[in-house]
């Protein structure tokens, strides 16, 4: 008989989710978790989302079928610029056109048929998630792992935004296009880099990463390596002036 998927796929869905096939659960069997790339609730599925997310499912069946208990959720990158810009662009309260707008992206995703267990969903602006975010950034400023101070930025004047060195490509914003601003904000700096030694120590344990990949998280810790030396003067022969510079080189 030829495939129909619009019956055919319809009707193991519908057995998966009686069954509860993709539920996470708690039992005796080794864990594994599962987690793809949140989407942007800005627009709707495409074919890159498909692409995505099929590769997690491989991955997520495969693992389930060789024992493991897998959890494997999905979120909703919601509250960042490009929802808070396609709301503006839209018209009408930002949170309703958002949730609005994840309610679509969600009866795009469902007919794939994709092993997500649909009862760990959430969006980065529920309250209860925002909560437990500034619940988190409240710890770090209590364990002095967050200062607060100005500094030059890239300001995309399109957007409204900052924007970190990647995400200008020719000297523009990677969404507006327009030309990138240097300006100088007030703003808060997470001190990630007392743990940067820690953090390229892992990285040699990421076994079967693109060796590319692994290089781009080593430049973005940026551990900065340099020389500490000392400068003899005529006033003071035996005493040295110390010194430190990350590029040491001849001197004139």
């Amino acid at each position: 008989m030829p495939y129909d998927p619009s019956s055919s796929e319809a009707r193991w869905q519908k057995a998966w989710a009686d069954a509860g096939s993709f539920t996470a659960i708690r039992d005796e069997r080794p864990k594994y978790y599962v987690l793809e790339m949140f989407p942007y609730p800005s627009g709707r599925i495409h074919m890159g989302h498909v692409r995505n997310y099929t590769m997690g499912d491989v991955v997520a069946r495969f693992k389930r079928a060789q024992g493991f208990s897998v959890l494997h959720p999905m979120g909703w990158d919601a509250f960042g610029m490009p929802a808070e810009n396609a709301a503006m662009e839209q018209g009408g309260h930002p949170r309703d056109w958002t949730y609005g707008n994840i309610a679509t992206m969600r009866e795009q995703l469902k007919p794939l048929g994709l092993s997500i267990d649909w009862s760990r969903e959430f969006a980065t602006c529920d309250d209860d998630y925002v909560a437990q975010q500034q619940a988190l950034f409240l710890d770090f400023l209590d364990a002095g792992l967050i200062t607060r101070k100005s500094a030059m930025v890239n300001w995309d004047p399109v957007d409204m935004t900052v924007l970190a060195n990647e995400q200008v490509i020719d000297g523009k914003g990677w969404r507006s296009g327009a030309p990138v601003e240097r300006k100088e904000l007030t703003q808060w700096f997470f001190r990630i880099s007392d743990y940067s030694e820690e953090l390229l120590d892992a990285l040699d344990g990421l076994k079967g990463w693109p060796d590319k990949v692994r290089l781009m998280q080593q430049n973005w810790i940026g551990k900065s390596r340099g020389l500490q030396f000392g400068f003899a003067t005529e006033d003071a022969p035996e005493g040295l002036i110390p010194s430190r510079s990350t590029r040491p080189g001849p001197t004139r």
